[in-house]
C-alpha cells in the first residue's frame, strides 16, 4: 500500500514539475556532408513541438515591432574556412500578420537549414557555428535563444556547454544579483492555459445559415418542401422520417464541402495559409464581394447553369429512395446558390484568412449546413408550426439588400489586407471606417425608406423590424466616428482584427510605453517608484516581436477600467526579452544555467529573460506578474487573456490584496 501511495503521489507530481520547468519546444540535430576534399556542407535541422513556429532568417527592417529573425553565426576568419553564400532556408509559409503590419515567413514541424563551406586550411578538423532564434505558439511566444554548437568535420556534433571553468566570482555575484526574493509561491499558482475549441465558428456559421434561410432562394422552399413529404407520403411516419433525412443530407452535403480544402491542408499545409495572404487573391477576393453586393441590390442575379439543377432534379425523380432524397437535397443546394453564395463566400473568406485553416472551415460549413437543415426536420416533426410562418412578400428582398450592404463591408476588408500587405497606404485605418460609416449610413437610409432597388416594393408604412434594424445600424455608424479621431476613444475594441491595426494611421502615433502608459523599463528603478509611491508592481514581461504581447496591449489593455488601473493604481515594469541593446562590458556577465550549459549575458534581452526564468521558472511571453515593493506576490502570474473582464478582475484582486 505504501508503494502505491508513493506511486500515485510521482504520478500527480510530474505534471506540476513540468509545468514549473521553462518551455524547450525545439530540438537541433546538426549534420555534416563532405562534397568534395575541400567543401562541405553543414544542415541545421531544427524540429518543433506541435504548434509551435520560428520565424525565417529573412525579415523585413523596420523601426517598428518586427518577428525575430532566425540567425546563423560561424567561427570562420577568410583564414581557416569561407562560407560559400548564405545560409540557405526551406520554404517555410508565407502570411501577413496584422500586428506586424508586413508580411512575415515562418516554419512549423521542422526546418533544415543548410549552409556550404570551403576550407582554406585543409587540416582544419573543426569549426563553431550559432543560432540565434524566438519561437511563439497561437498565445505565447519565448525569449530568443542561443545555441552552439561544436562540429567536426568528419561528422560528429555536439553542443556546446560553455566553458564553465571561465564563470568567474564576479559572474556568479552578478547571476545572484538577478534572484529576488520572492514571496507567496504557493498561496498564488501559475496560470492554467485552457485550449481552444472551434465552437465560436461553428456558432457564426450557425447564423450565417439562418439570415440564408430568410432569403427569396430559400424560405419559400421550407413549407413546400416540408408538405411534400409529410403529405405526398402514405405512411405519415415515413414522411416524416423522409424529410428528417433530407434535412440531415443539407448538412451533410455543405460539410462535404470542405473536405477538399482538408485535402489542400494534408497535401500543403501552406496553401490556406498562402491563400489568405496573397495579394491577388486578396484583391480578386474584394471585387467577388462588389459583385455579390450588388448582386444582392438586384441589378442581376448569379446562379449556377439552369442544366445542373434540372439534372439532378430528374435524378431525384427518377431513382426514388435515400438516394433521391439526397439528389433533392443537392438541387436545393444548386438552386439557392444565388442567396446561399454570397453568404458561404464570406465565410470561406473568413476562415481563410485566419489560422485555423480547414478545420475551422468545416466547423463554419457545418453550423451553416446544419441552421439551413433544422426547419425541415422541425417543420416535419411539427407540421402545425407551419401555420405560425410569415407569408413571403417584399419583406424577402429586403433581407437581401441588407445583406448586399453586409457584403459590400466585407469587400473593403479583403481590399484592407491587400494594401497592408503591399503598403499602399490607400485603406489606412480611419479611411477603412469612414467608409464603413458611409455604408452604413446608405443603409440606414435605405431601411427608413429614403432609398430602394430594382426589385423593392412600395413603402406604405415601416414595419417595426425595419425600424428596429435601422435604430441598432444608426447607432452602430455612431460608435465608428470616434475611430476618424487621435483619441483614447479610436479603439473601437468591439471591431479588434477588422479594421487596420491602429498604428496603420494617417496621424502620426507617438507614446513611450504601450498606449502611451508610463512603463518602466529596468526592474531596479520599476520597483524603487513603487516604493515612493506606495503602489503595487505588474512586472510585463514582453517582447518587441511578441504578436499576442501586443494584441493584450491594443484589445485588452485598452479596455478603459483596465487602463485606467494600469495608469493609476499600479506601477508598470515592461521588460523586454528580446531587446537586442548591447550591454557594456561591465553589465555583461557568463549565466550557468541548471542544465549546465553557460549562457552569456550580452544583451538587455538576454538579462531579462534570464531575470524571468530564474524567478518564475517560466519563459514564455506575455507573462504578467502583481507584486509589492518588498516582492510579496499578489495574486498569480498569469499570461494571455484576452477575456478583458477575466483580466481585470485579476488586476483588481491584486489590488485588494495589496491592500490588505
Amino acid at each position: 500500500m505504501r508503494n502505491i501511495i508513493l506511486l500515485l503521489f510521482i504520478a500527480l507530481a510530474i505534471p506540476t514539475l513540468i509545468s514549473a520547468q521553462p518551455l524547450d519546444p525545439v530540438e537541433w540535430e546538426v549534420s555534416v556532408k563532405k562534397e568534395t576534399d575541400d567543401l562541405y556542407t553543414v544542415f541545421f535541422k531544427a524540429k518543433l513541438d506541435k504548434g509551435w513556429h520560428m520565424y525565417s532568417q529573412k525579415v523585413v527592417e523596420t523601426d517598428e515591432i518586427a518577428p525575430t529573425p532566425t540567425e546563423f553565426t560561424y567561427n570562420s576568419d577568410g583564414k581557416n574556412y569561407i562560407l560559400v553564400g548564405e545560409t540557405k532556408e526551406p520554404k517555410g509559409i508565407e502570411k501577413f500578420d496584422n500586428i506586424f503590419e508586413m508580411e512575415v515567413k515562418y516554419f512549423e514541424k521542422k526546418a533544415t537549414f543548410s549552409q556550404q563551406i570551403k576550407l582554406v586550411d585543409k587540416n582544419l578538423k573543426k569549426i563553431k557555428a550559432e543560432v540565434y532564434f524566438s519561437v511563439c505558439d497561437d498565445e505565447k511566444c519565448l525569449a530568443p535563444e542561443s545555441v552552439k554548437f561544436d562540429i567536426n568535420l568528419s561528422g560528429i556534433v555536439k553542443e556546446s556547454t560553455g566553458d564553465i571553468e571561465s564563470i568567474t566570482e564576479e559572474d556568479k555575484e552578478k547571476s545572484e544579483s538577478l534572484v529576488i526574493d520572492l514571496k507567496g509561491r504557493d498561496t498564488y499558482p501559475s496560470e492554467q492555459v485552457e485550449e481552444k475549441s472551434y465552437f465560436n465558428i461553428f456558432v457564426l456559421g450557425f447564423l450565417g445559415g439562418l439570415i440564408a434561410l430568410l432569403t427569396p432562394c430559400v424560405f419559400p422552399m421550407i413549407p413546400l418542401t416540408v408538405s411534400f413529404f409529410t403529405k405526398g407520403a402514405k405512411d405519415r411516419k415515413k414522411g416524416m422520417f423522409n424529410a428528417v433525412l433530407y434535412g440531415f443530407f443539407i448538412f451533410a452535403i455543405y460539410l462535404l464541402l470542405s473536405l477538399p480544402f482538408h485535402l489542400l491542408d494534408s497535401v500543403d499545409p501552406e496553401i490556406l495559409n498562402n491563400i489568405s495572404t496573397n495579394v491577388v487573391l486578396n484583391t480578386v477576393f474584394f471585387v467577388i464581394f462588389i459583385v455579390f453586393a450588388i448582386s444582392f441590390f438586384g441589378y442581376f442575379e448569379i446562379t449556377l447553369p439552369a442544366s445542373w439543377s434540372n439534372k439532378l432534379d430528374s435524378k431525384a425523380n427518377s431513382v426514388g429512395g435515400v438516394i433521391g432524397i439526397f439528389f433533392m437535397a443537392l438541387t436545393l443546394a444548386l438552386v439557392s446558390f444565388s442567396c446561399t453564395g454570397p453568404i458561404l463566400g464570406s465565410l470561406l473568406g473568413g476562415s481563410l484568412s485566419s489560422d485555423g485553416g480547414a478545420m475551422q472551415l468545416s466547423a463554419g460549413m457545418g453550423g451553416f449546413g446544419l441552421a439551413l437543415a433544422l426547419p425541415f426536420g422541425l417543420f416535419a416533426l411539427f407540421p402545425n408550426w407551419l401555420n405560425s410562418l410569415p407569408k413571403s412578400g417584399g419583406w424577402l428582398n429586403a433581407v437581401k439588400v441588407v445583406l448586399g450592404f453586409i457584403e459590400l463591408a466585407l469587400a473593403f476588408k479583403f481590399l484592407s489586407n491587400a494594401d497592408l500587405v503591399e503598403h499602399w497606404g490607400i485603406l489606412k485605418r480611419e479611411v477603412f471606417i469612414a467608409i464603413w460609416i458611409i455604408i452604413g449610413l446608405g443603409l440606414v437610409l435605405y431601411l427608413f425608406g429614403k432609398i430602394r432597388f430594382p426589385h423593392d416594393s412600395p413603402i406604405k408604412k415601416l414595419s417595426v423590424g425595419r425600424k428596429t434594424l435601422g435604430i441598432i445600424t444608426l447607432a452602430f455608424v455612431i460608435y465608428l466616428i470616434p475611430g476618424l479621431t487621435n483619441t483614447a476613444y479610436a479603439n473601437l475594441k468591439l471591431l479588434s482584427g477588422f479594421p487596420p491595426p491602429l498604428f496603420y494611421s494617417i496621424y502620426e502615433k507617438e507614446s513611450h510605453g504601450p498606449l502611451g502608459l508610463n512603463a518602466y523599463t529596468d526592474f531596479d528603478a520599476g520597483v524603487k517608484a513603487a516604493k515612493a509611491q506606495n503602489k503595487p508592481i505588474m512586472i510585463d514581461f514582453t517582447g518587441w516581436a511578441c504578436v499576442n504581447c501586443r494584441k493584450m496591449e491594443e484589445q485588452v489593455w485598452s479596455y478603459p477600467d483596465i487602463i485606467n488601473v494600469l495608469k493609476n493604481d499600479y506601477i508598470l515594469i515592461s521588460l523586454y526579452v528580446d531587446d537586442r541593446k548591447k550591454l557594456s562590458k561591465e553589465e555583461g556577465f557568463k549565466f550557468l544555467k541548471p542544465d549546465g550549459r553557460v549562457k552569456e549575458i550580452r544583451t538587455v534581452g538576454d538579462k531579462w529573460a534570464t531575470f524571468q526564468t530564474i524567478n518564475f521558472q517560466n519563459n514564455s511571453q506575455p507573462y504578467y506578474v502583481l507584486v509589492d515593493s518588498e516582492m510579496n506576490l499578489l495574486n498569480k502570474t498569469t499570461a494571455y487573456t484576452p477575456d478583458s473582464g477575466e483580466y481585470l478582475d485579476w488586476l483588481q484582486t491584486g489590488l485588494k490584496n495589496f491592500k490588505k
